[in-house]
């Protein structure tokens, strides 16, 4: 499990890397935010190279991870599928090929010939990452890979990472849009059980180099097996919990009644809004918020199986907003856990995966509480 989490750590990296990039060379740039105009509306690569982005970064992990544990090869899921058509209408289906000029040559197919984007994209994809700071070793937790599966998110917030504002991030606040909420995730599950085990999350736009004014990231990590709980984030708190006061942060588009509701409980002050499913919940774990609910079934697997995994690390978890309601047992005994296993077979597409009841995601399973009973009769 330590090689496992370090390879998670160095392919995270990697990912952020390819984020970086793209906004960081202009030709990359450029098919990232240029807008479909005349003729190039045809051409399916221009207004999918978002899209691109996320398959390269997905399928760079799929790669790596599938080469150093190949028993996990079948069990590695992502948001995207990583087939494309280009300009002259082939399909063509985006792998990460054994050298950096293959896979620059399959890129190019993608890209309608354009070997200087491809060209800059296969060197992030196969370029390792200065060696991750983090101390993995004597992690001891009984599991075999050929018991575990995978979800990637490949750049949670796309649309944040689009836009790509630049907003200033006060230390001990959450930021509530831009670059900062773009997160890559990449979350380990059981397959017996689908309970998340292992979780890392990487922030490619945490904070620039004041020498060269480039961006760097920041990554965190968090084990949770059994009697083994381990994360990179700290677990103290800032004083009392009735002192503080509890403070949720939600998705602007919440429903009316849950704003009001929350409002009501933890007071105007204490109600925050951000963007992006994995950044709200990174908040939680950082301990800028205490709880994020969201009432919609607008989230899946891939986003939130790798922050679970921290919260779990933590004392905390992510449960099923619906279900928690609808049962009468105490929150932490109750089984409305969030797991990572099993579609819903009567749906079809992404929407397999989906959240569909909600969620809650705590660090106290006090507040959980306090959260379900100020919902129980408005949802």
């Amino acid at each position: 499990m330590a090689d496992l989490l370090r390879l998670l750590l160095r392919v995270a990296e990697k990912a952020a890397n390819v984020a970086r990039v793209c906004r960081q060379e202009a030709p990359l740039f450029q098919l990232l935010v240029q807008e479909k105009t005349g003729e190039d509306k045809n051409k399916k690569f221009v207004q999918d190279f978002k899209t691109l982005a996320d398959v390269v970064i997905q399928e760079m992990i799929r790669h790596d991870v599938g080469t150093q544990f190949p028993e996990m090869a079948g069990f590695i899921h992502g948001e995207e599928s990583n087939k494309f058509e280009n300009g002259l209408g082939e399909s063509v289906t985006v792998t990460v090929c054994s050298t950096e000029e293959e896979t620059a040559a399959l890129l190019a197919t993608v890209l309608d010939g354009d070997h200087t984007a491809a060209s800059l994209l296969a060197r992030a994809i196969h370029q390792d990452p200065t060696t991750i700071d983090t101390s993995t070793d004597g992690l001891a937790v009984p599991l075999n890979p050929s018991e575990l599966g995978v979800w990637i998110d490949p750049i949670d917030a796309t649309s944040q990472y689009i836009e790509g504002r630049e907003e200033a991030l006060d230390e001990g606040h959450l930021s509530p849009s831009g670059l900062h909420c773009a997160l890559v995730l990449i979350g380990v599950y059981l397959r017996s059980t689908g309970e998340p085990v292992m979780g890392v999350i990487n922030q490619p736009f945490n904070h620039r180099d004041p020498a060269g004014g480039r961006w760097r990231g920041k990554h965190f990590w968090g084990v949770s097996y059994g009697s083994i709980n381990i994360c990179s984030v700290s677990t103290t708190k800032d004083g009392p919990k009735g002192e503080r006061g509890l403070s949720a942060v939600l998705s602007s588009s919440e429903k009316q009644v849950v704003k009001e509701t929350l409002t009501s409980l933890c007071g105007p002050d204490k109600l925050m809004y951000a963007s992006g499913a994995g950044y709200k919940i990174l908040c939680v774990i950082q301990g800028l918020a205490d709880v994020y609910v969201l009432s919609e079934g607008s989230t899946f697997k891939w986003d939130s199986c790798a922050p679970h995994a921290l919260l779990r690390a933590l004392g905390g978890g992510v449960v099923d907003l619906t279900k928690s309601l609808q049962a009468s047992c105490e929150a932490q005994d109750c089984k409305t856990e969030l797991t990572y296993h099993q579609p819903h077979n009567e749906c079809k597409g992404a929407d397999r995966w989906a959240n569909h009841g909600g969620l809650v995601a705590y660090r106290d399973c006090s507040q959980l509480r306090s959260i379900l009973g100020a919902l129980r009769d408005k949802l």
